[in-house]
């Protein structure tokens, strides 16, 4: 237990150390966002959805967040197949397609290893539309054929190490860090983003609690005004 603590917390200071200024860019492309009443799309396949879905509609997040999921792309309809799926070419960019993506908005693509297909063409999808690209991945798959921190407009690395897993159990290694750093650097940026645009002079859309006082008021106006524009909500 303090082994694995010891490792993710070690990921976490060294993304706050060496990455912070990548970080501060993504997070005024989130404010720009905020500012013009714009949408934060998330991709992620596999297990780098789960960070899609933890910014998307809960208490203390943005509903301005749209997470571009693919049930295909999923663990939920057949992990062994999503898996061999996120290593065929065209099934992303058919993906973006349909995700209502405007210019204005901006496309985070979360990738461990930044190089399977669909998380490479969703962000090349993202460019060829114009869109400002963020991506979330492991610089140490760079030397394995990763390209999607070469490419993204604004490239955050994750840190993780090659292969993902950290404690050595003898047989192989197990406890995955990439979720919780991923996790970091997304919610971080959010965050700041937020902060950056209140500084601006706007209010960003932010849900809270539909367990405390008036947090379901002020949840249904935010659902009101996103439904419609935020595919999955």
């Amino acid at each position: 237990m303090r082994e694995y603590l010891e490792g993710i917390a070690a990921i976490l200071r060294r993304i706050e150390d060496e990455e912070a200024g990548a970080m501060a860019r993504a997070a005024e492309l989130v404010a720009d966002v905020i500012c013009r009443d714009g949408l934060v799309h998330v991709f992620g396949c596999g297990h780098s959805h789960l960070a899609a879905l933890d910014a998307f509609y809960r208490a203390g997040g943005l509903a301005c967040v749209s997470p571009l999921l693919d049930e295909d792309l999923m663990l939920h309809d057949g992990a062994a197949k999503s898996s061999r799926m996120e290593k065929m070419p065209g099934v992303a960019a058919e993906a973006f397609r349909r995700q209502g993506v405007k210019a204005g908005d901006v496309v985070v693509v979360i990738s461990a290893s930044g190089k399977n297909a669909a998380p490479v063409e969703m962000l090349r999808a993202a460019k060829a539309a114009g869109v400002t690209t963020v991506a979330i991945s492991s610089a140490a798959y760079r030397a394995h054929g990763a390209t999607l921190l070469d490419e993204a407009d604004v490239p955050i690395d994750c840190k993780v190490p090659y292969g993902d897993a950290t404690i050595d159990v003898g047989a192989a290694k197990m406890g995955g860090l990439s979720t919780y750093a991923s996790l970091f650097i997304l919610n971080s940026i959010l965050i700041e983003g937020a902060r950056k645009a209140e500084a601006r002079g706007v209010t960003p859309p932010i849900y809270v609690s539909g367990n405390v006082e008036g947090g379901t008021a002020r949840n249904v106006a935010l659902e009101e005004r996103y439904f419609g524009r935020v595919r999955r909500l």
